[in-house]
């Protein structure tokens, strides 16, 4: 196994940290957003804007993406026959039928080596491109995801992750298939949210809608086995009736605990 190096934590400890000023915020603006977002089931029949969709689709690509391999794509169905094709396979509730919109977020966790390489060639491109930046996706991320020709690398990187673990903090995963597409969904999911909060910004609604047959809904995109359906979200401009009762969650403290 090669051993890399990709950052002395002593010395990130021990050096000179220069603040570095962060663009100014609106921090009510956003929990006005975070609190206004709701789950709608009913929409009205007012029109998405092309441009509203286009914008939202941006800033879920701007979410955080483990390794920044992004390993997601959004499925946005637009032709009338496909749209009730899709609704029908989130089993006709709802927030499908009378959405003015639907997009779908897949996990691509089968794309990571295509999207390595071409994180590494945008680097490359780039004289000015770290040369830890050039490490990482050049050898370390090819450690990390790669499980081999019909998974021969598998049992040997539990081994060896297993043996180095005893000694210091240590990745345990992806080392399996089942790893790596819970990985590529977590990332997706941070999209899907973003999107989500995007098209409240923009005074829409959405659903995020995990009720599916995932089989027929891949087969409608045409998509490869390899990939996973996150979720289908459908858009409108939320109707009376369609917010089902008062927002519930638990108490922060079932949730949230202090160390």
């Amino acid at each position: 196994m090669v051993k890399v190096k990709v950052f002395d934590s002593t010395e990130a400890r021990n050096s000179k940290r220069v603040p570095l000023e962060a663009p100014k915020t609106d921090a009510r603006a956003f929990y006005d957003v975070v609190e206004s977002r709701r789950s709608i089931r009913i929409y009205t029949d007012e029109p998405v804007p092309e441009s509203v969709m286009r914008r939202a689709m941006d800033a879920a690509l701007l979410a955080p993406s483990s390794s920044n391999l992004q390993v997601w794509e959004i499925h946005w169905v637009r032709t009338a026959e496909k749209k009730a094709k899709l609704a029908e396979h989130c089993l006709g509730q709802p927030a499908a039928v009378t959405a003015q919109e639907i997009v779908v977020f897949v996990a691509r966790p089968d794309r990571w080596r295509e999207n390595n390489e071409h994180m590494l060639s945008m680097l490359k491109a780039n004289p000015k491109s770290p040369a830890k930046a050039l490490q990482y996706f050049g050898t370390i991320t090819k450690l990390v995801y790669n499980q081999g020709p019909f998974g021969i690398f598998r049992p040997f990187k539990y081994l060896w992750l297993t043996f180095r673990g005893l000694k210091k903090p240590t990745p345990r995963e992806p080392i399996h298939l089942g790893q790596m597409a819970t990985w590529a969904h977590k990332s997706t999911a941070l999209a899907a949210q973003n999107f989500m909060l995007a098209v409240r910004a923009e005074g829409f609604d959405s659903c995020p809608m995990e009720g599916l047959d995932s089989k027929r809904v891949k087969a409608l995109l045409g998509l490869p086995r390899a990939a996973g359906i996150n979720m289908a979200i459908s858009v409108g401009k939320r109707a009376e009736g369609g917010i089902y009762g008062p927002r519930f969650r638990f108490d922060s403290s079932r949730a949230i605990h202090e160390h």
